[in-house]
């Protein structure tokens, strides 16, 4: 009990230094896609995602933008909508740019650098449902084993029924194994992880061996090993 709770406030110590110091850093970054956004298709630099934190209470969650303007579009979709993401926006999406202002958030406290996939209010029956429901004890994170997996495999797939058949089923496992595996050594992993996954994809490179992990964990479909090492 003592070793959980030191890690506890450990975590939110290293998550005000490490958002902090973010921002700072990546300042440069978040200037030139608030301009990229303007030029590539004018309007909000920022979305405002409706999203549910600690005890599924309901936090707003900083993108930048990456799709055009469309104000009768909803999310009950668990895909986005790849005809409205424009180029600048499928380039931000690719790095993770778009996710960049979360250190706001993660520095508000409202999120954490690892935890589990931010669940939309209207999916809440499928992400935290069920065996998921324990997911709502923890802040969403940044990062985590699931998003690593949605980033390598999931992103590649558009087609939604085609996502919840290949996809949604590991990364709701992987949400209920960080569960088990959160420490202060899995969560530096996790974030090692996630910079060699983006460098991966600038490269690209995908990081099979990090999905091929990911998968074992927990006993996943292997066809996205396949896939994506086909793809190559």
């Amino acid at each position: 009990m003592h070793s959980r709770l030191l890690y506890q406030s450990g975590k939110r110590a290293f998550d005000i230094a490490a958002s902090g110091a973010g921002i700072v850093l990546t300042s440069p970054i978040l200037l030139a896609s608030a301009v990229g956004i303007e030029l590539s298709d004018p309007g909000p630099v920022f979305y405002l995602a409706k999203r549910a934190g600690r005890d599924n209470r309901p936090f707003r969650m900083f993108k930048f933008r990456s799709m055009r303007v469309d104000r009768t579009a909803d999310e009950k979709s668990l895909r986005p909508d790849q005809d409205r993401i424009f180029p600048f926006g499928r380039f931000m999406r690719s790095t993770k740019i778009d996710e960049l202002p979360q250190l706001l958030n993660v520095l508000l406290g409202s999120m954490t650098v690892v935890g589990p996939r931010p669940a939309a209010m209207d999916q809440l029956d499928i992400t935290r449902g069920g065996e998921n429901a324990a997911a709502a004890a923890l802040k969403p994170g940044l990062t985590s084993p699931s998003a690593l997996y949605d980033y390598i495999y999931g992103d590649r797939i558009e087609d939604e029924d085609e996502y919840n058949e290949k996809v949604l089923p590991t990364r709701l496992a992987l949400d209920r194994y960080y569960l088990e595996k959160q420490s202060a050594g899995y969560d530096l992993k996790m974030i090692f992880y996630t910079v060699r996954c983006i460098l991966g994809t600038v490269t690209g490179k995908p990081a099979l061996g990090i999905l091929e992990e990911l998968i074992d964990a927990v006993d996943g479909d292997r066809r996205a090993l396949s896939e994506v090492g086909g793809s190559l």
